[in-house]
């Protein structure tokens, strides 16, 4: 990757020295000239969160989260899957900026045993961030990615070889984790787990888990997994709690939840245009409204006036999608109302609720999976019913973390399973094949991610083909396709995104070419 930043960054440090070397010794003691890792990463986390809504804002128009609401232009690209090398060019240099903080506390910390957890977290972030990348753009520069000034033009990596060094990243991070000895706590640098290592120990071997199984589904890399999968160390563990970051928001501009910022409102109380622009889809209200799965709890948790007046709509419907509903935003749940809303429940919990980086109910799901295909010991059944469970309780939280007093994640996960009984995609012993079980897994991923990863929930689509859609349909109810995509495929659906237009104009040597949204798939991709 060779983008303007590093330029800039080359520049204003030969700028500097030429001016230090003509001015003389002219130092300001109240400018900072260099960053400790301890400072660097609280604000490299944060990023993270910011980049990681970045990513699922953009996916979430592919899977079918949400839709153009009507009475909103320049839509483009976002319904016709016209991408450009310029549409997806902020994400691109926005990763390798994140990325590029991780890199330095890894290389800070190399040599100090008294920061091995820094260094730890940072190589667990750097697999974090690197394999969104992958996901959406495959090849990427990886070995000589994050050179800065020294290597400008560096080399692009395949894929798989990125995917392989991440795990190893993760496995040399987690052996820190368990071993260490001597090393100092992460203290406040920590806005993610509040310092607990057990914690970072468990996100990352589940973020290992996530990049085995998707290895496992290519030809090219499924030794490498089931080789990873054998040596997998049991008594890590997965995450059984939501990996929330917070760095301390506040009610205040630029200080607050990210995710209430952009879909609800900002600090003065105006309504986002995002919250307004962006409509459920019918595609994913049906796995809620019965006409797939009931599911009132959840519904209600995640739809504002839930089976009464929540706008629906379909991708590509220019004229006749309805609006958000007058005055709110369409995706508000729980209680106060409009900018008043302080502490509530479901998708947008506050002005100061955390961040989502990955949900137990991902963890859960995931090992459901690896469970089922026998890549790893357990109950596969347990674990589906302890992820469904998880993503009740995630919405049935307010900003505080609490479960409201009010809300019975427990009773109603029974209620589901009752009102869905012989449904397989809720009732796992219903399920005739693994094929059917992988189907009720992915589904169930689908929903709980729902407006909080599309991302991830997109990349499973495409590596799985769950939940199923009719490739060729029109109904919204059978498909998230857009009615006005320009896709080559049966599915008319986009497989990923195109490299970003300043690549081609500065590193125009190792930039793969020839390269299709449609044609040009990720490698765990089937089809």
């Amino acid at each position: 990757m060779k983008n303007i930043l590093r330029i800039l960054v080359a520049f204003s440090f030969i700028s500097l020295t030429a001016c230090e070397s003509f001015l003389g010794d002219n130092e300001n003691p109240n400018q900072a000239t260099s960053a400790t890792p301890e400072l660097v990463l609280p604000n490299a986390l944060t990023n993270t969160g910011n980049l990681l809504l970045s990513y699922s804002s953009s996916a979430q128009w592919i899977n079918g989260y949400t839709v153009n609401a009507g009475g909103y232009g320049g839509w483009g690209s976002t319904v016709t899957y016209n991408y450009t090398t310029s549409s997806y060019n902020g994400l691109w240099s926005s990763t390798y900026d994140d990325l590029i903080n991780y890199q330095y506390i890894i290389e800070e910390t190399a040599e100090n045993p008294s920061l091995a957890y820094f260094q730890a977290v940072a190589k667990t972030m750097k697999a974090f961030d690197f394999h969104m990348l992958v996901d959406v753009f495959g090849d990427v520069p990886y070995s000589e990615g994050l050179q800065g000034a020294e290597n400008v033009t560096p080399a692009y990596d395949s894929q798989t070889a990125v995917y392989q060094d991440l795990v190893a990243e993760l496995n040399g991070a987690i052996d820190i984790f368990q071993n260490a000895e001597g090393a100092n706590g992460l203290g406040s640098a920590d806005v993610i787990f509040g310092g607990d290592i057990n914690k970072w120990a468990q996100f990352a071997n589940t973020l290992k888990l996530r990049l085995l199984l998707r290895m496992s589904s290519s030809s090219e890399t499924s030794g490498f997994a089931s080789t990873e999968f054998a040596s997998m160390d049991m008594g890590v563990g997965f995450l059984t709690d939501d990996a929330i970051l917070n760095p301390g928001y506040i009610a205040t501009d630029g200080k607050q939840s990210p995710l209430w910022n952009r879909y609800h409102s900002n600090a003065a109380g105006s309504l986002a245009g995002s919250g307004r622009s962006a409509i459920p889809s019918i595609y994913t209200y049906s796995f809620y409204d019965g006409t797939k799965i009931i599911d009132n709890g959840r519904g209600a948790a995640t739809y504002r006036s839930f089976l009464s007046n929540t706008p629906v709509g379909q991708l590509g419907n220019l004229v006749d999608n309805p609006a958000a509903l007058s005055g709110q935003t369409a995706w508000y749940v729980g209680t106060g109302s409009g900018s008043d809303a302080t502490n509530t429940i479901g998708l947008l919990k506050g002005r100061t609720a955390g961040y989502p980086i990955m949900l137990a109910a991902e963890s859960y799901l995931l090992q459901a999976e690896a469970y089922m295909k026998g890549y790893l010991s357990g109950d596969d059944k347990g674990a589906f019913e302890n992820g469904i469970l998880a993503s009740f309780e995630y919405l049935y939280k307010g900003a505080d973390g609490n479960i409201s007093s009010d809300m019975d994640p427990a009773a109603d996960f029974d209620t589901y399973l009752a009102e869905n009984a012989g449904n397989y995609l809720v009732n796992y012993e219903s399920a005739s094949s693994d094929e059917q079980k992988l189907e009720a897994i992915i589904t169930q991923k689908y929903i709980a991610l729902n407006f909080l990863n599309g991302q991830e929930s997109w990349t499973e689509f495409r590596r799985t083909a769950y939940p199923k859609i009719v490739n060729g349909s029109i109904n919204p109810r059978e498909t998230f396709a857009s009615i006005l995509s320009t896709s080559s495929r049966a599915d008319e659906l986009p497989v990923r995104y195109l490299y970003a237009s300043s690549e081609f104009q500065l590193n125009t040597d190792n930039v793969p070419t020839g390269v299709s949204q449609f044609t040009t798939l990720i490698f765990w991709q089937a089809q």
